[in-house]
């Protein structure tokens, strides 16, 4: 896993973001709740959110989670549909035209394998996906990934690695590394 950012649990920097989730925790649960067709609610909500007006354009279907949202970099013309995650706190930019599917997660941030380090420490990278990228339903994209223009990750996958602009990649099954 990519190391961009490193920080240990009980510092005065996570307890910072852990205030910050609290509050986008509860603005993003009055968002999941507005009437549909609220459009000025959700608005006001989103700045809220993000720290700065939804750009034009961009399409998001509720129920949508972030847990910080401040370093969510959405450009224009952005389509997410319904029940997406964005974990962003090392920060997630999507690039304008960028189509996500339901259910898709982004995790900007993990904890070490190793059982001693793993409550000490949080560790992760940012995460870019190019213009024009499509993300298929339920696909998950881990800490430090950028997506290439045009790349599309097929429904389900699980994208630990950058994917090449113009490239469909697949893949889901969960394999056995090693045991402890």
């Amino acid at each position: 896993m990519p190391h961009d950012h490193l920080m240990r649990i009980h510092s005065p920097e996570f307890q910072a973001m852990a205030e910050r989730v609290l509050r986008t925790t509860e603005l993003t649960s009055r968002l999941n709740v507005l009437p549909f067709e609220d459009e000025a609610g959700k608005a006001e909500l989103f700045e809220q959110i993000l720290g700065r007006p939804l750009p034009d354009r961009v399409t998001i279907y509720p129920p949508f989670y972030t847990d910080h949202g401040l370093n969510l970099d959405l450009a224009e013309r952005v389509f997410i549909n319904q029940n997406c995650t964005f974990l962003d706190y090392a920060g997630i930019r999507i690039a304008e035209r960028v189509m996500i599917g339901p259910r898709v997660t982004f995790i900007t941030m993990s904890h070490p394998v190793d059982p001693g380090q793993r409550r000490e420490w949080l560790s992760g990278g940012p995460i870019n996906v190019a213009e024009n990228a499509w993300i298929g339903a339920g696909a998950t994209i881990l800490p430090g990934v950028s997506i290439g223009r045009d790349a599309v990750v097929a429904a389900g996958a699980v994208v630990a690695d950058d994917v090449p602009a113009a490239s469909l990649v697949t893949g889901g099954k969960a394999t056995l590394h090693r045991q402890w």
